[in-house]
């Protein structure tokens, strides 16, 4: 517990003795009231100062305005140990909502603990802790063992293991030596580490991770904007309805049946309607259960930006995967060179040339198969064509053409295909065809057991799209178990297909889009929800997405959309028990048969058990 609640439990325990001990005194009277008097105000006196403050704001109609009348009400009439009792359990109810809400919090305040409070800098043989911010794109950090990696860049010195778990959720480290990526939040462990870095602060991954949680409680969902709603008109109705119940009856038993009135009996029959009718488990718990399945996804690595996500995720009836980087590692490597007219170190030398200002996995596997450093003032005249590939002259006098099928129909080269698995690679050089580069890329380890775990979750479609040539695509999709694929797609085709797709869903189901590249970002704006590969994928496309895989694991696609489900699962379940026990409790109140006792559990007790409920979110170890 917190200060503040350590605080209101004290209240809370000294207000129950009181109580205990006045109701046994043997008084009557003012007396009576006076001692009462003294734990109403301990525990209700913030209660009545925010009903008071609502009223001077012209905000009159919430929970507080309901239990300082209610309370006020029975006081008043005598009820001192029923009005006092409703305050009590009232602020009990509020604490354990807070206490809950704490913890479905601990989660995303740990992944807080990923932003960095320094980095260092090397200057004049000794290590200078900097602000952050400082850094500029470039510089050399050093990161030591035990510290947060500040920033994105690349090991230029040392190797070491690296804690992922406050960005991934998985608790085994990863090995990493110099050449390798390192993103900002994840901890050194063991070895001494330089760093050059490749973003600004504001742009590295820690960042843009706490932008988004930072940003994920503003993005409301259907069911807690019905909620907000719903208690908007809701409670002014029921304070209407308690001042008909309190009026009405007696001017009718009075007026037209010569009866006495009973105004005192009415009078707390309609403050008992108050309390029945206060909406807090509706307004707690609902807005609870969305924070607490945004949380416990955190945990595992799977940032919702927000809980409106949730709730289309929830409802996902077909995937949509892109391939390279998503379900594939993008770890491309030249497996074979074939027709060739030009000696196999000649024909890489000038397609890594051409490729040279592209970053592209391709790009670098080609560079990376030529081995030798590549002087980028050899190349001019370099023109990149989405979906094809690239042209550019090198020496001044070769014109060569790298890129597939359609680049060489483009330039007019006939070429040869391969039947070969992989991605081709066509070379033409002034005009002819020099011969072709077969690339290969790996299938991720988890990206067939995702395949599976979606049709468990009861995804019915799962579809592939890629601009890879069909026998590449047509093999990767046979391997996963993908029966849907369509290839040889640019990104505008893939927006296209996604439209299409969208048209043919079933009603009440959603599309979601899984990709990591640039490309990708359209079609990941366009579908139903947008999910994208976090620790690789490009800034573009974890913008342009609904939700983001921390570690680029496939497998964690159908764990999000358990979680999801479970989730609304819980609301439903709240809105449902809360307004039934509610109307069953007002009906009671308004005939006489539940006394204030009775409110105390249709307010404070619903409220509780909703709590509970809610907090049920936050378990997901077993989905």
């Amino acid at each position: 517990m917190n200060k503040k609640q350590k605080k209101v439990l004290a209240r809370i325990i000294l207000a129950a003795a009181c109580m205990v001990v006045f109701s046994l005194l043997p008084v009557e009277g003012y007396l009576r009231f006076g001692l009462f008097l003294i734990p109403y105000l301990i525990i209700g006196y913030d209660i009545l100062k925010k009903a008071w403050k609502g009223i001077l704001n012209r905000q009159v109609f919430d929970e507080n305005f309901l239990m300082a009348v209610a309370t006020i009400g029975a006081i008043i009439l005598g009820d001192y140990l029923e009005g006092t009792a409703v305050m009590l359990f009232y602020q009990i109810g509020e604490l354990f909502q807070s206490y809950a809400v704490g913890k479905s919090r601990r989660n995303i305040s740990d992944l807080m603990d990923i932003r960095p409070d320094y980095a260092n800098i090397e200057r004049d043989g000794t290590l200078e802790k900097v602000d952050p911010d400082e850094v500029a794109v470039g510089d050399i950090i050093v990161v030591q063992p035990g510290e947060k990696i500040p920033i994105d860049g690349t090991i230029i010195e040392g190797m070491t293991s690296l804690n992922t778990s406050a960005l991934t959720g998985e608790s085994l480290p990863r090995e990493v030596t110099m050449g390798d990526d390192v993103i900002s939040g994840c901890i050194n462990m063991n070895g001494l580490i330089k760093i050059q870095t490749t973003r600004e602060f504001g742009e590295s991954t820690a960042s843009k991770i706490l932008e988004l949680v930072e940003n994920a409680s503003s993005k409301k969902s259907r069911s807690e904007n019905f909620i907000t709603k719903f208690a908007h008109y809701y409670t002014p109705a029921v304070c209407g309805g308690a001042a008909i119940l309190a009026i009405l009856p007696p001017l009718v038993r009075m007026l037209f049946l010569g009866l006495s009135p009973e105004w005192s009996d009415w009078i707390l029959r309609a403050l008992t309607f108050l309390v029945i009718s206060c909406p807090c488990a509706l307004v707690i718990s609902i807005p609870l259960s969305f924070f607490a399945g945004i949380g416990g996804a955190s945990s595992a690595g799977i940032l919702v930006k927000g809980s409106n996500y949730l709730e289309t995720l929830a409802q996902t009836g077909c995937v949509v995967f892109d391939k390279t980087g998503t379900m594939t590692q993008g770890v491309f490597e030249v497996s074979g060179i074939h027709h060739n007219t030009l000696p196999e170190e000649t024909l890489l030398e000038y397609a890594a040339l051409a490729e040279c200002h592209s970053s592209h996995p391709i790009s670098k596997s080609l560079q990376k198969a030529y081995g030798k450093p590549i002087d980028q003032s050899r190349v001019t005249e370099v023109q990149e064509i989405s979906g094809n590939g690239v042209t550019a002259r090198i020496d001044g006098k070769l014109d060569v053409a790298v890129g597939n099928d359609r680049l060489m129909q483009r330039v007019g080269v006939a070429y040869v295909p391969c039947s070969g698995t992989g991605t081709l690679v066509h070379v033409a050089v002034n005009g002819t065809y020099a011969g072709h580069i077969l690339i290969s890329d790996l299938i991720k380890p988890h990206a067939k057991e995702a395949i599976q775990a979606l049709k468990d979750a009861g995804v019915s479609r799962a579809v592939m799209l890629t601009g890879d040539a069909k026998p590449v695509a047509d093999a990767v999709a046979k391997e996963l178990g993908i029966q849907e694929v369509y290839s040889e797609l640019l990104p505008a085709d893939k927006v296209s297909m996604v439209e299409k797709l969208l048209g043919e869903k079933a009603t009440g189901t959603s599309l979601a889009f899984v990709g990591d590249g640039i490309n990708d970002a359209p079609v990941l704006s366009r579908a139903d929800i947008g999910i994208a590969m976090g620790a690789m994928g490009s800034d573009a496309a974890i913008e342009a997405s609904d939700i983001v895989l921390m570690d680029d694991d496939p497998l964690k696609i159908a764990r999000a959309i358990r979680i999801a489900r479970k989730c609304i699962r819980i609301v439903y379940e709240n809105i449902y028990f809360a307004i039934g026990i509610k109307l069953l409790c007002l009906v009671l109140g308004a005939l006489g048969i539940a006394n204030m006792w009775t409110a105390i559990f249709a307010d404070v007790g619903v409220m509780i058990l909703a709590v509970l409920n809610a907090i049920r979110a936050l378990r997901i170890k077993n989905l």
